[in-house]
């Protein structure tokens, strides 16, 4: 069973969806997570205040996209393009939210949230980085700072896809395909 905190969440996601940040009050989410309004402020104290939770929930969809694509075995050039595989497909699956969390999070003092948030994504992709070092596949570089760069370079090109056009395959292979072509003569030794 999803905990009310988790139920907070699902719903601002769906209100903030259908209403856009402004036009959403708590009332709408409290309704659509069928929770009382007193509950709401238990877990946060404004409807900007879940945006680091909705952001948080991408970000580890994120991190478990990448985890669950990336085969050991495989060459770091398929690692890395099964990485941005994952990226574009969450940005995908968060397309009509992820707007709206970059506004929500920009507009307030959350943003100073955003590094905490994605820390355990940077880390996972850094762990990565340092594998293919070790084995001498890329070369040195400082593996906390290439994964940040990594992710903002997939988010950003994913984004581009889905976030500012209508969709267009095409476009998503293309800007796929960039950005592993990008990153691959970036690492290279």
């Amino acid at each position: 069973m999803v905990d009310k905190r988790e139920r907070i969440i699902l719903a601002a996601v769906e209100v903030f969806r259908e209403n856009g940040i402004e036009k959403t009050k708590i009332s709408d989410i409290v309704k659509k997570a069928q929770i009382a309004q007193g509950t709401f402020y238990l877990y946060f104290p404004s409807k900007l205040s879940v945006m680091p939770a909705i952001a948080e929930k991408m970000a580890a969809r994120m991190e478990e996209a990448i985890r669950q694509s990336i085969k050991a075995e495989q060459q770091w050039t398929i690692q890395l393009q099964q990485m941005i595989n994952a990226v574009f497909t969450v940005t995908a699956e968060y397309r009509d939210v992820s707007t709206l969390v970059y506004s929500g999070l920009s507009a307030t003092e959350h943003v100073r949230e955003w590094e905490e948030i994605y820390k355990p994504l940077y880390k996972t992709v850094a762990s990565f980085i340092e594998e293919w070092e070790r084995a001498g596949k890329t070369r040195k570089t400082d593996p906390n700072r290439t994964a940040k760069l990594v992710i903002g370079l997939a988010e950003s090109a994913a984004e581009q896809v889905y976030l500012f056009n209508s969709f267009d395959a095409e476009e998503e292979n293309r800007q796929k395909e960039a950005a592993l072509e990008f990153i691959i003569h970036a690492l290279q030794p």
